[in-house]
């Protein structure tokens, strides 16, 4: 027996079962009630009557009843029948189309879309799982645009390697500093893309190991901003350091770079030559906020609950790409910190601001 006709046999049995217990509750209570109600008034009538016709008058009654009562169950059953079956089946086909749907999207179809019942628990229900497939086929598509891109990206370094280590096997390539240098570079890519998609694995299990120490949080965002400072200056982009008071914090200082070092690429890669990114920080509410800030090109309100998804990237026109890892990298070390990372801004071409808010040190 299939799951939607088991459901829907245990739910019409379960409609009979209540109407049944409350027939025999109407009919026990109903028929006493009756006759001792009968008794009472006619016995207050009773002096017109003698005991004879009192007697068949209350046999009259009880024999009228149970016929009224017998009739009324098997009527009783015969519709609430119909109208348990018509419920079963209307509550049990949205929720057989839900476990067809989970049970497709188990199986690796997450293109499901399940029509929305009149009922409000139920229509709620529908709608949560068009809302899990839409997002996992998003997350799925953008798994598999990633899993090309990583492929082009390995296949340029690799094929660069190969072609300088033949060329110096075969002796048409003089074993100079450059071609090291060029090969170098190449392995330097691979390392990075290794790196990234490492820490991407360990922010996923929430196992990225810390190295905590005690430090003041200018000097981590000078050792950050500084790295970056010559980019900057390439770009035309002016990149200042506004600071704020001096606040000890307790963190990993080579991953909160690489959280600024992120966040700090991210805002160069969306501002145009001539604009600024500044980068400030303070206290509240027992906590430090860092505001990275750029003048660039802003996230649209639909954008800002993704941009922190693994893989998801936000176009543009003027600068390649990333890998979509970037954002999702920086707020898992956030949080792994004890903190957290959120992004704000007031739409396209009004530039955006991602706040990283820690722990005080103490």
């Amino acid at each position: 027996m299939s799951f939607s006709r088991r459901l829907r046999t245990r739910m019409f049995v379960s409609y009979l079962a209540v109407l049944g217990v409350g027939a025999a509750v109407m009919f026990g209570v109903g028929y006493l009630l009756t006759s001792s109600l009968f008794e009472g008034r006619l016995g207050r009538m009773g002096r017109g009557f003698g005991r004879e016709a009192s007697t068949q008058l209350h046999e009259a009654l009880t024999d009228s009843l149970q016929i009224a009562f017998v009739v009324g169950l098997v009527a009783a059953v015969v519709v609430a029948g119909a109208v348990a079956a018509a419920f079963a089946r209307r509550i049990v086909r949205p929720i057989e189309d839900v476990r067809v749907a989970a049970d497709r999207m188990a199986r690796g179809d997450y293109r499901q879309s399940i029509s929305i019942p009149s009922e409000e628990e139920l229509a709620a229900l529908a709608g949560d799982i068009n809302t899990l497939g839409a997002a996992l086929d998003d997350t799925e598509r953008r798994r598999t645009r990633l899993i090309g891109e990583i492929a082009h990206e390995l296949r340029t370094p690799l094929t660069t390697i190969q072609a300088y280590m033949e060329g110096l096997i075969d002796e048409v390539i003089d074993p100079s500093p450059a071609t090291f240098a060029v090969v170098a570079e190449e392995a330097v890519r691979l390392q990075r893309l290794s790196d990234d998609l490492t820490l991407l694995s360990q922010a996923e299990e929430r196992s990225i190991p810390l190295t905590v120490e005690t430090t003041d949080l200018d000097e981590v965002v000078t050792r950050a901003a500084e790295r970056l400072r010559p980019q900057f200056d390439d770009r035309g982009v002016d990149l200042t350091v506004v600071g704020g008071p001096p606040v000890p914090v307790e963190l990993d200082v080579d991953r909160m770079v690489q959280v600024l070092t992120n966040l700090l690429g991210n805002a160069l890669t969306h501002t145009p030559a001539g604009g600024r990114v500044t980068i400030e920080w303070g206290t509240a509410d027992g906590q430090v906020w860092l505001d990275v800030t750029d003048t660039g090109r802003g996230i649209d309100p639909s954008q800002l609950d993704h941009i922190f998804e693994r893989f998801y990237r936000i176009p543009n026109p003027d600068h390649p790409a990333g890998r979509g890892i970037g954002l999702t990298i920086a707020r898992s070390l956030a949080r792994a910190h004890g903190g957290d990372l959120h992004a704000s801004s007031d739409g396209p071409g009004t530039g955006a601001t991602f706040r990283v808010t820690l722990p005080i040190a103490g």
